[in-house]
Order: structure tokens, then C-alpha cells, then sequence
């Protein structure tokens, strides 16, 4: 019963940061796309803080519950894709980029915000104080680690897609074409380079360090050190 307790405890302080986090960053690729002329995610609803029209089974509820059960050195999930018509937009190339980043910018946003935010836990009576404490540690770290990850320069994430926009014609088309296989070679890297010894779990290390950097830079402005 004990062990239930606990589990159910480390599900509590992980979920609302997890829905949290990725609702807010696929509703920010929608309404950036929405400002810039593409009414795609609008119409189908998909501009929205309800976290039940962006939940991917798999991405939002068992990756993420996998990774924490795995004791994983970093958690992260993700959501279903906000369908964007890079045609509709009216600057396709350069609006491409402003729709990618919108999603990992509301993610650092809602990191300043919970670190800010901790500041408040003191006014808290009880063992609610340590629960909401928990939780906004948590949605700190996560939202910074799905901002870095998301930047990683590989399609189908938003820093594939910046990069894109960002390489001549006609580099960028065979670039982009990666993104036809989705999360697939992402996830091998992920999760097959790790089983060829540490020094092949290239994209942990970039994670971990990168994400460390951002902690430190947002911990120090919000007077949290």
C-alpha cells in the first residue's frame, strides 16, 4: 500500500507539469500560425489549453510514464502535432520559423514563470507546501528540458524546422524530407545509441548539459540561488 502511496505521489507531482508543458506549447505554435495566416489549428479547435485535444497516447502519457518508471536521466514527452500549412502563411519561409519557435518560447516562458513562482511556496500551510513545491521543481526542469530538446536541429522538432528556414532552397528540401519518418529516428538515437556505451549517448549529454546552462541562467534572475 505504501509503495502505491508513492507512486501515486511521484504521478501527481509529475503530471499537471507534464500537461501543462506541452498544451501550452502546441496551443503556441497554433495561435503564432493564426497571427500569421494559417487558420488550420483554429478551425480544427487545436488553439486551445485544454490538454484532452493534444495528448498523444504515446507521447503524452506513456513515454513519459516509461522514462520516470526507467529512472531516465531526463523526462519528456510530447503531444500531437499542431497542423500547420506553411503555404497559407504569408511569409512561408520566415513564418516557418516564427511558428517552430513559439513552442519552445512558451515552454521557457512557464520555466521563469514556476521559478518565480517558487518563491510563494512559503505562504502555502502544510504538506501542501511540499506538493506544490515538487510540482513547480518539476515543471521548471521539464519545461526547460522540452525547450532544449525541442531545439535539437533535427526534423520533425521546431529546431529542425528553424533550420530549415534558415538553409538555401536547396538544402532545405532534402532536409526536410527527414521529417517524413517523424519521432522514429529521433527515438533510436534516444534510446539505441545509449546501448553502444555512454560515450554514444550523444543526445543525453547534449540535453543534460544544455538544460543544466538554461537552469542556472533562469535560477539566477529569478534571485532563486
Amino acid at each position: 500500500m505504501q509503495s502505491m502511496n508513492l507512486f501515486a505521489y511521484e504521478v501527481s507531482i509529475w503530471l499537471i507539469p507534464v500537461l501543462l508543458a506541452i498544451t501550452f506549447h502546441e496551443a503556441a505554435h497554433g495561435l503564432v500560425a493564426h497571427w500569421l495566416g494559417d487558420d488550420t489549428a483554429w478551425n480544427l479547435g487545436r488553439v486551445s489549453f485544454n490538454p484532452l485535444v493534444h495528448v498523444d497516447p504515446f507521447g503524452t502519457v506513456l513515454l513519459p510514464g516509461l522514462l520516470l518508471a526507467s529512472g531516465a536521466p531526463f523526462l519528456f514527452g510530447y503531444a500531437k502535432p499542431v497542423p500547420v500549412k506553411f503555404a497559407a502563411l504569408r511569409h512561408p519561409r520566415r513564418d516557418m520559423m516564427l511558428v517552430a519557435a513559439a513552442g519552445p518560447l512558451m515552454n521557457l516562458l512557464l520555466a521563469i514563470i514556476a521559478a518565480l513562482a517558487i518563491h510563494l511556496v512559503p505562504l502555502v500551510p502544510g504538506m501542501a507546501a511540499e506538493w506544490l513545491a515538487r510540482n513547480l521543481q518539476n515543471a521548471l526542469v521539464l519545461n526547460v528540458v522540452l525547450m532544449v530538446f525541442n531545439l535539437l536541429p533535427i526534423p520533425p522538432l521546431d529546431g529542425g524546422r528553424i533550420i530549415t528556414g534558415l538553409l538555401p532552397r536547396r538544402l532545405a528540401v532534402p532536409f526536410a524530407s527527414i521529417e517524413r519518418f517523424g519521432m522514429l529516428p529521433l527515438l533510436a538515437l534516444i534510446f539505441l545509441l545509449p546501448m553502444l556505451g555512454a560515450e554514444f549517448d550523444v543526445v543525453a549529454r547534449v540535453i543534460g548539459r544544455s538544460t543544466e546552462f538554461v537552469l542556472r541562467i533562469i535560477l539566477h534572475l529569478t534571485a532563486n540561488v
